[in-house]
């Protein structure tokens, strides 16, 4: 089969390799989609992956074709998307069901192979079903969708709260679509670009605001009317959008922060003393699993896309083939391309 290996950072070159045997526990996916993780820039342009050479890859789904004598409940022909993380279910977090927390994991595409390729054998347990009417492109972006539906789970989410999101990436993007799937009636985007706010109100969002030309806190308080939302997201991982969602955040509300920064965070008087006045809810969240793995998350995200209540094309900016991958990589490193859920076809494009 075809694949794109990385030797080293920066480093991605098509290769012919072994198409894969599935072990008894696993299924042979032909990988009809897959697409670029925020995370897999970092790790492809700048830090490295933690093991080398390897395939990349963990946004995808495809076609069942082989199935391993020991899995139950799969036909050929099914088409699925899979959840990348291989927890141990060893560990004092798997045990409780956290699996997101797990000690000793390995995961598709930085720690194992992953769907760069034409074909991966992926653990029947890691598999979440499509309904045979959902495109491929759409399940492969059940991962970033399930992480937008985890941050959810950890804010307590209603559909009676208030929400605003900072940053509208992929998973900013599936936020806005959730919440009003949720029926939830004021959903607040905050991000730099105008067309990720075009986007945004495609998506459902009922009030935008550009923080680099206005105000965002002050927006944001004056379309609540003083009152602050219930609930805010930072899916950016900016210090500032942190900061800012903090002050956005209304009283008894909660703050959940997703997006990766790298960078510390210093709270304002103005930041520390809403915290404590309002008592506010500060939370994490990391990864999109649950108990049962791979969890609500990944059934719902699949569940919502089959009754078109997510809508993935709103994000998906660019089609390309598998072998477009070293240089669409080279683009971004060069700041040459604009761009949200790029996806790529490793068996052609989809018909």
């Amino acid at each position: 089969m075809r694949a794109i290996q990385m030797t080293e950072v920066k480093h991605l070159q098509l290769i012919e390799t072994a198409k894969p045997a599935p072990g008894s526990d696993e299924v042979l996916l032909k990988i009809m989609a897959v697409g670029i993780c925020g995370s897999d820039i970092p790790r492809i342009l700048q830090f490295g992956s933690h093991v080398l050479p390897i395939i990349p890859g963990h946004e995808f789904a495809g076609e069942i074709v082989e199935i391993g004598s020991e899995v139950n409940g799969w036909e050929i022909g099914d088409r699925a998307c899979a959840a990348p993380l291989l927890p141990c279910h060893e560990c004092e977090w798997c045990k409780k069901g956290e699996y997101s927390l797990c000690e000793k994991y390995k995961y598709y595409g930085s720690r194992n192979d992953g769907a760069f390729a034409e074909y991966l054998a992926v653990k029947a347990e890691n598999l979440v079903k499509l309904s045979q009417d959902t495109p491929f492109d759409w399940g492969a972006t059940v991962d970033p969708a399930a992480n937008a539906i985890h941050a959810f789970l950890r804010g307590d989410v209603t559909p009676e709260d208030s929400v605003c999101v900072f940053g509208l990436g992929a998973i900013g993007l599936f936020a806005i679509q959730y919440a009003k799937a949720l029926g939830i009636k004021t959903i607040v985007a905050v991000d730099i670009d105008d067309s990720k706010l075009e986007n945004a109100v495609e998506c459902g969002a009922t009030f935008t605001v550009n923080s680099l030309k206005n105000d965002a806190v002050k927006a944001v308080l004056d379309h609540t009317n003083g009152k602050g939302v219930t609930v805010s997201f930072d899916m950016s991982g900016a210090p500032v959008a942190q900061h800012n969602a903090i002050l956005v955040t209304g009283k008894m509300g909660r703050v959940v922060f997703l997006g990766i920064s790298h960078k510390g965070l210093e709270l304002s008087e103005q930041a520390v003393d809403n915290i404590l006045r309002y008592q506010l809810a500060i939370k994490g969240s990391w990864n999109s699993f649950s108990n049962p793995f791979p969890g609500k998350e990944w059934t719902e995200a699949a569940r919502l896309m089959g009754e078109k209540k997510l809508n993935p094309d709103l994000l998906i900016s660019h089609k390309l083939l598998l072998e477009d991958v070293p240089d669409t990589f080279k683009k971004i490193d060069e700041k040459s391309i604009v761009f949200n859920k790029i996806m790529f076809y490793p068996n052609g494009f989809l018909k």
